[in-house]
C-alpha cells in the first residue's frame, strides 16, 4: 500500500508509548527521509502538471537537500517554535530608520551610477514612465547596485521552506515558480537569492520574475543576476504594472497647520491637492506644488505623527510600498531617489525622540482602541496609518490635541 506523506509524517511524530512515556522528536534523518518522499510523491507531480519536464526537474533539484541554518523552520515531529514574543521587541522614533550616512553613500553612488548609465535609463523612463531616480533608488536599496553578496542557491532555500517552513504554502508556490524559470532555460546555479528566497539585483521573488522580469540588452534572456539594464528594466516594468502614474512625483514633505488634524491620514482618505492647500497645508520648502499635481489626488501620511516630518505623498508612493509594504521604505525610497535625482538632502523637519516602547505595549493600545470601535489595522505593535489616525480621533474625542503616534506617556 502506499503511504501518503501525511501518514509518514504521524509515523514520525511518534505516539506515546505505554505508561505515558512522552512521545519522541524526530531525528534529522527521519526528517530528510519525509522531504526526499514528498519531493518525488507531492513536488515533482505539481510541477510536471505546470508544464515542468522531468529534465528540467532534475536540473534543478540535483543536490538540494535541507538547509536547518535557514531562520522560521518548523521541521515535522519537532517541537513547534516558540512564537517570537512581542514584549521582547522594542519599538523607537521612525528616525532610526533613516541613517544619514547610509542615504548620503547610496545617493553619491546612485548619482555616478545614473550617470554612467542615463542612455539605458532614458529609453526604460521613456517606456514605462519610471524615472531614473525611483529606479536607482530601488536598486542601490535593494542590492547595493548589485554589489552586495547574495550567496545562497535558490532551490536550497525554497525547497527547505516549502517543505518545513512556518509559511510553507507561500514558499511552495514560490519554489514551483523557480522550477519554471528553469524550464524557461535560466540555469539553476545561476538563481541564487537571499535567505528568504528573493534573487538577484532587483530582489525579486520567483513569481515576481515570471510576471516582470524583462529582457532589456537584447540577448534574449531576462538576467536580473549580471545585467543592468535587464534589471533596472525590470524594475521599471514592475512599478509600472503595479500602477505608477507617469508624469508624477512620489510626495513632498509638508507642513500641516495646527488646526488641521494629522487624523486626516490615508490613501482612503485622498483629496485634490488643491483642496489641501485650500485647509492650509503647504510644503515644507515653501515652494507651491507642482501645478500638473495640484488637480490630482494626494493623501496625509504622518508616519511619526506630530512628532515628525509630514508629508502629502501621491499614489506613486503606494506603488513604491508594492515593493516593500512599509510607509518608512517607502519613504526612504522617495527620499533617495530625490537626492539622486536632485541633490537634495535630509527632510528638513527633524524626527523627534518618542522614547522606547515594547512592540506589546503598542499591541495592547491598539486592542483597547479596538474595544472601543476604532478600526487600528491589527493589534500587531506596529502604528501603521489606521491605527495613528486612530489615535488622533480618540484624542480629539477627549478634547486632546491629536498627536497621531503612541508615547511612552500614552501607552502609560
Amino acid at each position: 500500500m502506499i503511504r501518503t506523506l501525511a501518514f509518514l509524517i504521524a509515523l514520525v511524530v511518534a505516539l506515546p508509548v505505554a505508561g505515558g512515556t512522552p512521545a519522541r522528536a524526530a531525528s534529522r534523518g527521519e526528517v530528510e527521509a519525509l522531504y526526499a518522499k514528498w519531493r518525488e510523491n507531492d513536488l515533482w507531480p505539481q510541477a510536471r502538471a505546470n508544464g515542468v519536464s522531468r529534465a528540467s526537474f532534475d536540473k534543478a533539484m540535483k543536490g538540494v537537500g535541507l538547509n536547518w541554518d535557514l531562520p522560521d523552520l518548523a521541521p515535522p515531529g519537532f517541537p513547534k517554535p516558540e512564537e517570537r514574543k512581542q514584549s521582547q521587541a522594542e519599538f523607537r522614533s521612525p528616525g532610526a530608520y533613516f541613517s544619514e550616512k547610509s542615504l548620503q553613500g547610496l545617493a553619491a553612488t546612485g548619482r555616478s551610477l545614473a550617470s554612467r548609465h542615463a542612455s539605458a535609463l532614458k529609453r526604460i523612463e521613456q517606456k514605462w514612465g519610471v524615472p531614473a531616480g525611483i529606479i536607482i533608488a530601488i536598486w542601490g536599496r535593494e542590492s547595493g547596485f548589485g554589489g552586495a553578496r547574495i550567496p545562497h542557491s535558490i532551490f536550497d532555500v525554497l525547497a527547505t521552506k516549502a517543505f518545513m517552513s512556518t509559511r510553507k504554502d507561500l514558499f511552495r508556490k514560490e519554489l514551483l515558480a523557480a522550477l519554471e524559470i528553469v524550464e524557461r532555460g535560466v540555469a539553476p546555479g545561476q538563481m541564487k537569492s537571499s535567505w528568504a528566497g528573493a534573487m538577484g539585483q532587483p530582489q525579486f521573488l520567483p513569481s515576481s520574475y515570471l510576471a516582470y522580469a524583462v529582457d532589456f540588452d537584447g540577448d534574449g534572456r531576462a538576467d536580473i543576476w549580471n545585467s543592468v539594464p535587464d534589471t533596472l528594466a525590470s524594475i521599471a516594468n514592475y512599478l509600472s504594472k503595479k500602477g505608477w502614474q507617469r508624469g508624477r512625483d512620489w510626495g513632498f514633505e509638508a507642513v500641516i497647520p495646527q488646526g488641521v488634524t494629522c487624523a486626516l491620514e490615508g490613501p482612503d482618505r485622498a483629496r485634490k491637492i488643491a483642496d489641501w492647500t485650500k485647509m492650509g497645508i503647504i510644503r515644507v520648502s515653501g515652494r507651491p506644488f507642482p501645478d500638473n499635481e495640484r488637480g490630482q489626488a494626494g493623501m496625509v501620511l504622518v508616519p511619526a505623527g506630530i512628532y515628525g516630518p509630514e508629508f502629502i505623498v501621491t499614489p506613486n508612493f503606494y506603488v513604491i510600498k508594492e515593493y516593500n509594504n512599509s510607509d518608512l521604505y517607502a519613504l526612504f525610497i522617495g527620499n533617495l531617489a530625490d537626492r539622486i535625482a536632485w541633490g537634495t538632502g535630509s527632510f528638513a523637519t527633524r524626527w523627534q525622540d518618542i522614547g522606547t516602547m515594547l512592540r506589546s505595549d503598542i499591541a495592547r493600545l491598539q486592542k483597547t482602541l479596538e474595544g472601543q470601535g476604532y478600526d487600528v489595522g491589527g493589534a500587531d505593535g506596529l502604528p501603521g496609518y489606521k491605527t495613528r489616525r486612530s489615535i488622533g480621533e480618540w484624542q480629539q474625542k477627549r478634547g486632546e490635541r491629536p498627536t497621531c503616534f503612541p508615547t511612552v506617556s500614552m501607552v502609560k
